[in-house]
C-alpha cells in the first residue's frame, strides 16, 4: 500500500515537472521536435534495442536540431557532421557542459573528470591529458608499456597453440594493464583472480548501460532506486570497484617517494600536497579516486571491444587480413616489435584500424553534454538545464562524408595512390574540448596491438566466415561487439 502511494505521489511530481517543463520551453525558440506525451515524453518512439536509430529518423522530418523529452527530461539531438562540427569546435566554450548522468554521478559521487564541469573539470582535464603526455620522462613511456604488454598478449595466445578460445577477457586483460602501468605502475597476471575480478567489474559498465534497465536508470533514477532489479547489482560492483581503487591508492601514499614519482597516482598526490592549503583547489582524494575509475571504466572495455570487433572483421574479410599482413611483413618483417613511427609506413594498416573504429561506431551518442546557461545555436534556443546528445553515429555513418558508409571500406582512408588519408568526419572520440582525454593512448594501443597480432597470427573462426555476425549484441549506450571463440594460427 505504502509502495503504491509513494508511485502515484512520484507520478503526480512527474506530471508537475512536465507541466512546468512545457511552460518554461514556450519561452524558448526551440529547434523542432516530435510530439512528446506527458510524463514519457517520446520514451514511446524509441527504437529499444537503439534508439540512435529513432533520432535519425526523427532528424530526416524535423531537421539537423531535434527536440524531444525522455520522461520529463528535455533533449537537445544534434544531427550530422556540420552541425556537430559546428557545436563541439566552432561554438567550443558553450558546449562544454557534461550532462548529470544519473548512473556517472552515483558511480562517482559527482566527483572525477569525466561527470565535472566548470573549474573542476578544467584543472582535471588539464592534469591529466599534461601527465599522460608528458609521462615517462626518466622511466618507461606509454609506447614502452604498451609494448611490452604486446609481447605478454602473443606469449599467451602462442601457449594455446592454436585452439579455440573467446579474446573477450584477454584482451581485456591485455588494455587494462596498460591503464594500470599508467595509473598504478604495475601490470597484473592474465589469470590472477582479483584482476580476473577487476575486469568482470569494468566491463559490465557499457553491457548494463546498453540494456533497458541501464536506459531506464538514467531517465528515472529515482524510481528505479526503489524498485528490485539488476541495477543494484551493477552498483553493488561498482562500490567493489571503488574499494579496489582506493586500497590502492592508499598503498600508493604509503610508499611515495616525494623526489621519484612512478605514475600518474603518485603525480596526483604530490599535487595534493602541493595545494593542501589551496581552498579553491581539485587536487582532493574524492577527485582523484573518481578519475582513476573514470580512466579504468572509459579506457579499458572501449579500446578491447574495437580490438576484438576488429579481429571478427578480418575474419570475415580475409583479404584484408591477409593484405595487411603482407604489408607488416614487407614493412617491419616478423621479428621487431611495431612502433609508432611505423604507422606512416604502413598506410593500409592504419587506414583498416580507422575504418574498425568507423564500422564499429562504439559510442553512437557519445557521453551526453548539458547546456549550464541559454545557447543560441543555429537560429534557436537550447535552455539551461537541456541535455545535449551529440550523435556520433550520424556522423560515421554520413552518407555525405563517406562512399561506402553502411559497409566495411579501408578505401575511406586511402587517396588514389594508396597513401593514407585523414576524413574530418571521423569522430569516434568525439571533437572538441570535451574529446576523449585519453584518445592518443587509445591509438597507440590499437596500432600496436592490432599490428602485433597479425605479424604473428593468422585469425580464423571455428564456424568459418559465414558463422560471424558483425551487427552487435548490444546497441543502446554502446555498440557491443558479439562474443566468439576464434583460432589464432601461429605464422
Amino acid at each position: 500500500m505504502e509502495f503504491s502511494a509513494t508511485v502515484v505521489l512520484a507520478g503526480l511530481i512527474l506530471a508537475l515537472l512536465w507541466l512546468f517543463t512545457v511552460k518554461n520551453s514556450s519561452k524558448h525558440r526551440l529547434p523542432p521536435g516530435p510530439y512528446a506525451l506527458p510524463v514519457i515524453g517520446n520514451l514511446l518512439q524509441l527504437n529499444k534495442n537503439a534508439p540512435f536509430k529513432t533520432f535519425l529518423e526523427f532528424s530526416k522530418t524535423h531537421g539537423p536540431l531535434v527536440t524531444l523529452y525522455l520522461g520529463w527530461q528535455r533533449v537537445v539531438v544534434l544531427v550530422g557532421y556540420d552541425t556537430i562540427k559546428g557545436a563541439l569546435v566552432d561554438q567550443a566554450d558553450d558546449f562544454t557542459g557534461r550532462g548529470p548522468l544519473p548512473f556517472l554521478h552515483k558511480s562517482t559521487k559527482g566527483y572525477g573528470l569525466t561527470i565535472s564541469n566548470g573549474e573542476r573539470w578544467r584543472q582535471l582535464r588539464r592534469f591529466t591529458l599534461s601527465t599522460l603526455r608528458d609521462f615517462g620522462m626518466g622511466r618507461k613511456g606509454m609506447e614502452e608499456w604498451i609494448q611490452e604488454e604486446s609481447k605478454h598478449l602473443r606469449d599467451h595466445i602462442q601457449s594455446l597453440k592454436g585452439s579455440p578460445f573467446d579474446p573477450t577477457f584477454l584482451l581485456g586483460g591485455t588494455v587494462c594493464n596498460v591503464i594500470c602501468c599508467l595509473v598504478f605502475g604495475k601490470r597484473f597476471g592474465y589469470k590472477e583472480k582479483q584482476f580476473l575480478h577487476l575486469l568482470e567489474n569494468i566491463s559490465e559498465l557499457p553491457r548494463f548501460n546498453s540494456k533497458p534497465w541501464g536506459v531506464l536508470y538514467n531517465i528515472f533514477p529515482w524510481l528505479m532506486e526503489r524498485l528490485p532489479g539488476p541495477q543494484h547489482t551493477f552498483f553493488a560492483r561498482n562500490t567493489e570497484l571503488r574499494q579496489f581503487f582506493i586500497k590502492k591508492i592508499e598503498e600508493h601514499r604509503d610508499t611515495l617517494d616525494p623526489s621519484s614519482p612512478r605514475d600518474y597516482v603518485d603525480c596526483f598526490l604530490l599535487r595534493c600536497d602541493q595545494e593542501k592549503e589551496n581552498p579553491t583547489t581539485e587536487f582532493i582524494n574524492e577527485n582523484l579516486v573518481s578519475t582513476v575509475m573514470n580512466l579504468f571504466l572509459a579506457g579499458t572495455e572501449t579500446t578491447s571491444s574495437t580490438i576484438r570487433y576488429g579481429i571478427s572483421v578480418l575474419i570475415k574479410h580475409t583479404d584484408v587480413q591477409k593484405k595487411m599482413q603482407e604489408e607488416i611483413d614487407t614493412v617491419i618483417g616478423r621479428n621487431r616489435c611495431p612502433n609508432m613511427e611505423d604507422r606512416k609506413s604502413l598506410p593500409f594498416t592504419d587506414a583498416v584500424i580507422h575504418e574498425i573504429q568507423r564500422f564499429l561506431d562504439l559510442a553512437p551518442f557519445s557521453l551526453p553534454r548539458y547546456a549550464p546557461k541559454d545557447i543560441s545555436y543555429m537560429g534557436y534556443t537550447i535552455p539551461k538545464g537541456t541535455q545535449i546528445i551529440v550523435l556520433l553515429h550520424s556522423v560515421l555513418k554520413e552518407e555525405k562524408q563517406w562512399s561506402t558508409p553502411m559497409s566495411f571500406n579501408p578505401q575511406h582512408f586511402l587517396d588514389q595512390n594508396g597513401n593514407f588519408k585523414k576524413n574530418p568526419a571521423f569522430m569516434p572520440f568525439a571533437a572538441g574540448k570535451r574529446s576523449c582525454v585519453g584518445e592518443s593512448l587509445a591509438r597507440m594501443e590499437l596500432f600496436i596491438f592490432f599490428v602485433t597480432l597479425l605479424q604473428n597470427f593468422k585469425f580464423s573462426s571455428p564456424k568459418g566466415s559465414d558463422g560471424i555476425d558483425l551487427n552487435p549484441e548490444y546497441s543502446s549506450f554502446a555498440n557491443i561487439p558479439r562474443r566468439y571463440d576464434l583460432i589464432a594460427t601461429p605464422r
